[in-house]
């Protein structure tokens, strides 16, 4: 007589939520305004704009852009937001920072949009170890977004999950 094989797994109700589906599809770059300073060290104004005012902006069309300055300089706000103003137009999104803020914020923006209502009184677990750049900042916001509304939070593969929180039965 064979025994069937259950997979409890499947029966258990746990809804998986895989943050790689929620990643924007496109190119990330870097634009570091070390390479557009004085000897590495200062900005100099009427350079820098005529950097700006000729650079050809439509090269980083539907891009994700990150500004930074990698060099130990003290770089004016505006600087920053002339970059901006320049890039929005072709850009899919630019923010100030390095590639792991530009994820973060990207995610944060995607997790705050949705609707959790088919995940109220769920037990539901975050898959981790995947392919794509996903940031700890987003495991931490979707976490915080459905703390409040779920049976139960954990973390892993539905074969070896780290239960994070249990909702208390109310009395």
């Amino acid at each position: 007589m064979e025994k069937e094989i259950v997979n409890k797994v499947a029966l258990s109700g746990i809804i998986t939520i895989d943050l790689e589906t929620f990643y924007p599809q496109g190119n990330r770059v870097v634009l570091d305004i070390k390479e557009h300073l004085f000897q590495g060290l200062i900005l100099k104004e009427k350079d820098f704009r005529e950097f700006v005012k000729n650079e050809d902006w439509s090269k980083y069309t539907d891009k994700f852009v990150a500004l930074i300055c990698s060099a130990d300089a003290v770089v004016p706000t505006w600087a920053y937001m002339l970059l901006a103003i320049k890039l929005e137009p072709y850009v899919k999104k630019v923010v100030f920072g390095d590639l792991e803020t530009l994820e973060t914020i990207l995610y944060n923006e995607i997790l705050n949009k949705l609707n959790f209502d088919e995940y109220k009184d769920a037990r539901v677990v975050i898959k981790g170890c995947g392919h794509l750049p996903v940031p700890k900042a987003a495991y931490v916001e979707i976490t915080r977004l459905l703390r409040p509304i779920v049976k139960s939070v954990m973390y892993g593969e539905a074969c070896s999950m780290v239960p994070l929180y249990k909702q208390r039965k109310q009395i």
